[in-house]
């Protein structure tokens, strides 16, 4: 058996309790992850207040994750018991249902062609702080078409999703100019992403901003109001469901190991890095803390949850039991 976070109830965080359930078997072309770092975004908590989709219940939360591989099922070709892994395991795109065991337990299994290698010089916390966030900001500027020489404004800049965009943008991308908002006590750290302007939305609005940019980028789903600042016909690119401007563009994510791999060589280089939350991680036995913090819309990237207690993997994982 395995400890994990769960729920058998939708409601606010006071509903997910820590219990025990089987080790997973790995099926055909999966692999069995022993969890290192797991980390949490919106949609954890959305799930669980409202579910979007069909959901089995009880649910262990969680998309990112880190870890070694500790069992592989048959057809899995690329990796190996022992090897380092990060990944998004949850497939938002493969129609059906969504996996009951998210990455806040112990043990996951999870499809081979939904991780990648973990970058050499990442924290197993690094590395899950990524997939997620990665994924969505990549294919939100390839949804805008975005092109090397133009300029971008991306909202909500200190974020999950708006740290990498603006790395993305100045140093993947090469934008001409990256401008993004934020709270005044997280200027400088905006700045220190690679931002060329940060606007502080406590002392400016959208109209006082000066220039126009050939894409607005808002991922807090306020493009009802940024859209202001785009130039004519420019795309502007919401990242929540739905866009509070009907003009504009939803993006959501491409979840595979493939993107996740494309940007080995650009976090391995030192151009892009993750952005974990300073208050964390915190520890797998203060879970419900994480989530409270990361549902006050006040985190700095990433809010992560490590290490993790786990025993040994006993090489005949029990069957799956209890809706698991």
């Amino acid at each position: 058996m395995q400890k994990a976070w769960l729920y058998e109830e939708y409601g606010p965080k006071e509903v997910v309790k820590l219990g025990e359930i089987p080790i997973p078997s790995p099926q055909p072309n999966e692999l069995l992850i022993q969890v290192h770092a797991a980390a949490l975004n919106p949609i954890d908590f959305k799930l669980r207040q409202n579910p979007l989709g069909p959901l089995d219940l009880p649910v262990v939360p969680g998309c990112d994750m880190a870890g070694v591989v500790v069992a592989k099922g048959d057809g899995v070709v690329k990796f190996e018991v022992g090897d380092e892994v990060y990944g998004n395991i949850q497939d938002f795109r493969a129609g059906g249902k969504l996996k009951q065991l998210g990455s806040l337990a112990e043990f996951i299994a999870v499809e081979e062609h939904l991780v990648a290698a973990k970058p050499k010089n990442l924290s197993f916390e690094e590395a899950a702080s990524l997939p997620v966030a990665v994924q969505t900001a990549v294919e939100g500027f390839k949804t805008a078409g975005f092109e090397e020489g133009q300029s971008v404004f991306v909202v909500g800049g200190a974020g999950g999703v708006g740290t990498l965009a603006v790395q993305l943008a100045k140093k993947c991308y090469r934008a001409c100019l990256v401008t993004a908002t934020t709270s005044t006590g997280k200027v400088e750290f905006v700045k220190s992403l690679g931002a060329d302007k940060v606007v502080d939305y406590t002392k400016t609005t959208y109209e006082q901003v000066e220039e126009k940019y050939d894409l607005v980028y808002d991922t807090i789903g306020d493009s009802r109001n940024s859209y202001v600042v785009a130039k004519e016909g420019a795309p502007v690119i919401d990242i929540t469901w739905p866009p509070s401007n009907p003009k504009a563009q939803f993006s959501s994510l491409t979840v595979s190991g493939e993107v996740l791999a494309k940007i080995r060589p650009y976090l391995e280089s030192g151009r892009l890095k993750a952005v974990v939350d300073p208050i964390g991680p915190f520890h797998f036995s203060d879970a419900i803390s994480a989530f409270g913090y990361i549902e006050t819309g006040r985190a700095w990237g990433k809010v992560v949850v490590s290490p993790f207690s786990s025993p040994p993997y006993l090489a005949s994982a029990p069957p799956k039991i209890n809706g698991f």
